[in-house]
């Protein structure tokens, strides 16, 4: 919180403010470092010897509160209100189509299903789902996300959820998927089954 307020800060002028010895705030710079959350620079200040100046990493942003949804829900009320809602609907379906090109590019080298539904679940992890995947049967999977990336506009547009089953269709043609658990259901996770199709292969 002090370097998000300061911008920049030594060791020294850290402990200082924390009211902590500068070698009890190297080591949590260091634990920070380590976790890709802080870096720094070495600055000249005074006379003395240069300083390492920590500032916070891009990644360390996504620690503060963000009202993202909010302002999404805000928006796309707006363009239903305007524009009428087929042009919500519209904006999903370009998210969608977005999202199952670029997950295209990296399925389309996996040689089986099996391998396809595990980059799929990598994917997805990679977009804050927290996603897991296991196999059943030979030709029966199942996917499951224990956090809804877009929640809170989930609530309120179901055109979220809907694009998020075609997504996961789209990707995998050669099988079927059924959404067996939601968390807008009040379960802990949002649960797919994938089998393939007659004659697909899983394994």
């Amino acid at each position: 919180t002090a370097l998000k307020k300061q911008g920049q800060m030594t060791a020294n002028e850290l402990a200082e403010l924390l009211t902590m010895t500068p070698m009890g705030v190297r080591r949590h710079l260091n634990l920070l470092e380590r976790d890709g959350l802080v870096r720094y620079e070495t600055v000249q200040r005074g006379m003395g010897r240069p300083s390492n100046a920590y500032r916070l990493s891009e990644q360390a942003q996504d620690l503060f509160p963000k009202t993202y949804s909010q302002l999404t829900n805000e928006l796309l009320s707006y363009i239903e209100m305007l524009d009428g809602a087929e042009h919500v609907e519209a904006i999903f379906q370009r998210r969608a189509q977005r999202r199952i090109q670029q997950a295209q590019l990296r399925l389309q080298s996996k040689p089986t299903l099996a391998a396809r539904v595990a980059e799929l679940a990598a994917i997805l992890d990679e977009d804050g789902y927290l996603t897991e995947w296991a196999q059943v049967d030979a030709q029966t999977f199942v996917l499951r996300e224990f956090n809804c990336a877009v929640h809170n506009v989930a609530r309120r547009f179901q055109q979220a959820c809907g694009s998020e089953i075609e997504f996961i269709q789209t990707v995998l043609p050669e099988a079927t998927v059924e959404r067996q658990h939601h968390i807008l259901r009040g379960e802990t996770f949002c649960g797919y089954r994938i089998r393939a199709r007659d004659g697909g292969n899983g394994a």
